[in-house]
C-alpha cells in the first residue's frame, strides 16, 4: 500500500455510518476499511501511520462557495467586521497606502447592518480621498456596492437609470453610490479582468487556506468558461489539488459551448450544472418576498430576471442535460423557480436540480422539494449572523418560515451544506456548529435561533460529505470512506460528534489528505 491508517476513530460516513479503526490507501484511493488487526495483519506499506485515537472523517466539501472570488479578494481591502462607516473608509485609505499602483480601489465584506444607525453608507469620504481613481467596495453578500463618483461615471450610472432586478440608491435625487444587485454591474464589468497571474495567485492561496480548515472539495458558484479552463490546467500540473464542482455562469457564449461539449468528470473537475440567480440578498432588501418587507412597507424586493426569462433558462438547461441550480433567498423567488422547476422535473427523479440558500420558503411550498426531487443547498452560518436582524426584515411570522433546515432536511431526508464563502468564514466547522447547535461564535442565544430547525450532528456531517457529494453527482466518488473511492480524509485533534457543544467552532483540523496525500 502507499498509506497505512490504524489506531484512529474512522467515521466512514457508508450507509451504515460505521465507526472503524484503520484504513489502506493504494494509488490515491481507499483499498480497504477495518479493524486495526485485519488492516495490519492484510497489508504492508513503508508509511504506517498511528493516528493514536484522533477521529477521521471524509474530506470536507463545501457545497455552495465562491472559491475564486474569496482567493481574489484576498488581494484586496478586507472590511469583513468594520464596525463603522468611518472604520470601512479607514480600512480602505490604509489598503491603498500599501498598494497604490492599483488602477481601481476595490474592497469587501462591509455589513451596514454591524453600524448603530445601520444605513447604507454613501460616497462622499470616498471621493474625497480618491476623485481621480474608481473605488468599488462590494458588501458581505455581494449583492449591495459602493461606488465613487468616478466608478458611476464609468459605469454610466445617473439618478435616472433604471433596470431589472436591480437599483441605484438615491438621497435628494442623487446617487448615493449604493448600487444594489444588476446595478453593481454596470460598474464593476468595468473593472479590469485579472491576469492569468493574479488569478493563478488567487487559486494557490485559496487552497492553501481551505486546506487548513479540512476541506477536499469545493463547489464554485458561478464561474466564467476561462476560469473552469484554467482550473483544469491548474489541476493538470498538480498545482491546483483542491478538487472542484465548478457552476457555469449562464452567458449565451457559455451555454452554447458546454452543451455542445455536454457534462463533463474527472476524478478533479466536474461540470455539470449552470448557476442562477433568483433574486437578491436580504440584507440589502434586494431578495423577492411574497409580501413586503416588514420594515420597509411597499417594498417586496425583486427577481432579478423575469420569470419567463427563468423558465427559458430551466428548458435549455433540461434539454441538455445539466444541473439547475438556482440562488433562491425571499419566498416569492423560491416559490417562482420551484414551480418551473416542477414544469420541467415532473415529479421524482434523479436531475438532483438545487435551490441554493432557500433561506424563506413558503409552508405551503415547502412540500415542493420532496414532490419533485429537489435538493435544497444551504449554509447554515447564513442563520446565525442574520438571526439579529431577520425577523425586522420579516417580522415575527415569516421568521419562522427562514433558515428552516430540518423542515428542509425531512422533505427528501438531505441537505447539501456549504458556507458561501467569502460570505461567511470558509472553516466548516462554523457551519456544522451552526447547524447543530443555532448559536453564535459566543454561543448565542442561550436556547438557539429557533431552535426547531437544528439538525443531528449525524446529519450535519452527511451534509458536508455524502450529501454534498450526492448534490454534485460525486457519491461514487467521494463523500465516504469506502473501498474504491478516493481517498480524501481530515484529520481532527478532537471528535465534532462528541464533543461539548460550546466547544465546536474551535476545534483545529490535524491534518487534511487528498488522494492519500498529506495537503496541511
Amino acid at each position: 500500500m502507499d498509506l497505512i491508517v490504524h489506531n484512529a476513530t474512522v467515521y466512514t460516513v457508508d450507509d451504515g455510518f460505521s465507526i472503524l479503526k484503520a484504513f489502506a490507501i493504494k494509488d490515491n484511493r481507499f483499498v480497504e476499511v477495518g479493524s486495526n488487526s485485519s488492516i495490519l495483519s492484510k497489508y504492508q506499506s513503508e508509511e504506517i501511520v498511528d493516528m493514536e485515537g484522533k477521529p477521521i472523517y471524509p474530506g470536507f466539501i463545501d457545497a455552495h462557495a465562491h472559491f475564486f472570488r474569496y482567493g481574489l479578494g484576498l488581494q484586496v481591502a478586507d472590511l469583513l467586521g468594520a464596525e463603522s462607516e468611518e472604520e470601512l473608509v479607514h480600512r480602505v485609505k490604509e489598503h491603498h497606502e500599501k498598494n497604490p499602483e492599483v488602477a481601481w480601489v476595490m474592497g469587501k465584506g462591509w455589513d451596514q447592518n454591524l453600524w448603530e444607525g445601520k444605513e447604507f453608507p454613501t460616497r462622499e469620504a470616498l471621493d474625497e480621498l480618491f476623485p481621480d481613481k474608481p473605488v468599488l467596495l462590494t458588501r458581505i453578500d455581494g449583492h449591495a456596492a459602493l461606488a465613487n463618483q468616478k466608478a458611476l461615471d464609468l459605469g454610466g450610472i445617473t439618478a435616472k437609470t433604471e433596470m431589472v432586478g436591480g437599483k441605484v440608491i438615491l438621497a435628494e435625487g442623487k446617487p448615493t453610490g449604493v448600487l444594489i444587485d444588476n446595478a453593481i454591474k454596470l460598474v464593476s464589468s468595468k473593472v479590469p479582468s485579472p491576469s492569468e497571474d493574479e488569478a493563478r495567485t488567487a487559486f494557490l492561496n485559496a487552497q492553501e487556506n481551505c486546506f487548513a480548515v479540512g476541506l477536499t472539495t469545493v463547489v464554485d458558484a458561478g464561474l466564467e468558461r476561462e476560469t473552469i479552463e484554467l482550473i483544469q490546467k491548474l489541476q493538470e500540473e498538480n498545482a491546483l489539488k483542491m478538487r472542484m464542482y465548478a457552476m457555469v455562469n449562464p452567458t449565451r457564449e457559455n451555454m452554447d459551448y458546454y452543451f455542445e461539449k455536454g457534462p463533463y468528470q474527472d476524478d478533479k473537475l466536474t461540470v455539470k450544472s449552470f448557476k442562477i440567480y433568483g433574486d437578491g440578498a436580504l440584507g440589502s432588501r434586494g431578495a423577492a418576498l411574497l409580501r413586503p418587507y416588514h420594515d420597509h412597507a411597499d417594498n417586496y424586493g425583486f427577481l432579478l430576471k423575469n420569470p419567463e426569462e427563468f423558465d427559458a433558462l430551466a428548458k435549455e438547461i433540461y434539454e441538455h442535460g445539466f444541473q439547475m441550480n438556482t440562488h433562491c433567498i425571499g419566498d416569492s423567488a423560491n416559490r417562482t423557480l420551484l414551480d418551473i422547476y416542477a414544469k420541467y422535473l415532473k415529479g421524482k427523479n434523479d436531475l438532483r436540480w438545487r435551490i441554493e440558500h432557500a433561506q424563506i420558503v413558503s409552508t405551503d411550498d415547502m412540500p415542493k422539494f420532496a414532490s419533485f426531487s429537489i435538493i435544497p443547498s444551504v449554509q447554515p452560518t447564513h442563520a446565525t449572523s442574520d438571526m439579529y436582524w431577520a425577523e425586522q426584515r420579516l417580522g415575527p411570522f415569516r421568521i419562522k418560515t427562514a433558515y428552516a433546515y430540518k423542515d428542509l432536511l425531512d422533505q427528501n431526508g438531505m441537505l447539501a451544506l456549504g458556507s458561501d464563502f467569502p460570505v461567511e468564514h470558509i472553516n466548516p466547522l462554523y457551519g456544522f456548529h451552526a447547524a447543530v447547535v443555532r448559536k453564535d461564535a459566543k454561543n448565542w442565544p442561550e436556547n438557539g435561533f429557533q431552535p426547531e430547525n437544528r439538525i443531528t450532528r449525524e446529519h450535519a456531517l452527511k451534509g458536508m460529505t455524502i450529501w454534498a457529494a450526492y448534490a454534485n453527482f460525486e457519491e461514487k466518488l467521494k463523500g465516504s470512506i469506502e473501498p474504491g473511492k478516493l481517498a480524501d480524509f481530515v484529520v481532527l485533534e478532537k471528535d465534532i460528534m462528541t464533543a461539548d457543544r460550546v466547544d465546536l467552532r474551535t476545534i483545529k483540523v490535524k491534518h487534511t489528505y487528498i488522494g492519500g496525500e498529506k495537503v496541511y
